[in-house]
């Protein structure tokens, strides 16, 4: 579904990314993990063409080239949507405006409103509170609105950045679960950054591991849970 090879970013100076390859299959979940600065948002960033990648790097999607289309036709022709860290929510507008501002480039009426009861149906909260500024939303309903507007705007694939920072412990799993059924009940693939290494690899089917912008381990997610190395690093093992 989506390839990446030989992924490279730069900051100046600065080295984010080394030159990285990762794929994400049809209706899976992956996750990546690693420290602070091992370039996991700045991963999530290339895919959706806010940052500019550097020569040899190559983004395929279904067979077309990535790096043909800007960021605004990643989401309205490819249908590859960005959750980022802190939300990033029009937060002077109502829960609903947000939402039908995220289908500005849709021009199937019908299927809009056919997802805005399918995220009500997820997202209970966000019904109960459509009329309400999304500024005003604590904390768990905003990540809530985030993965709605998201969806609302593109449902192929949904990257996510740190979804349960901030976020208390019940409310942190409402999100997963509802993520869980999004990606089982639609299937949208997710490909999820988090630093909470134990929940990531515990929600996705296959993770890897980045350190100082170079991709150091994959694998399947529960073989990841058990290694020791990663265990040691990340796990608190």
């Amino acid at each position: 579904m989506l390839t990446v090879e030989n992924l490279k970013v730069s900051y100046g100076n600065i080295k984010a990314l080394h030159g990285i390859d990762f794929t994400i299959d049809a209706g899976e979940i992956i996750c990546i993990i690693g420290a602070n600065g091992a370039g996991k948002s700045t991963t999530l960033w290339a895919i959706s063409r806010l940052v500019k990648v550097e020569d040899g790097t190559r983004m395929t999607y279904d067979g077309k080239n990535l790096l043909e289309y800007p960021a605004d036709k990643v989401v309205s022709e490819l249908g590859i949507t960005h959750v980022p860290e802190g939300r990033r929510l029009f937060g002077n507008l109502t829960v609903m405006e947000n939402l039908r501002l995220a289908t500005f480039a849709r021009r199937d009426a019908e299927q809009i409103e056919k997802d805005l009861d399918r995220m009500f149906g997820i997202f209970p909260r966000l019904k109960e509170r459509e009329s309400q500024k999304s500024g005003t939303l604590s904390g768990g309903e905003q990540q809530m609105l985030a993965i709605a507007r998201a969806f609302m705007s593109g449902r192929k694939i949904m990257l996510l950045d740190e979804p349960s920072m901030g976020l208390a412990p019940l409310l942190m799993m409402d999100v997963f679960d509802a993520l869980k059924e999004i990606n089982q009940q639609e299937g949208t693939a997710i490909m999820l950054v988090e630093q909470n290494a134990r929940l990531a690899l515990q929600f996705s089917t296959r993770g890897y591991v980045l350190e100082n912008g170079n991709l150091v381990l994959e694998g399947k997610s529960s073989e990841l849970l058990n290694d020791p190395e990663v265990q040691k690093a990340y796990l608190g093992g």
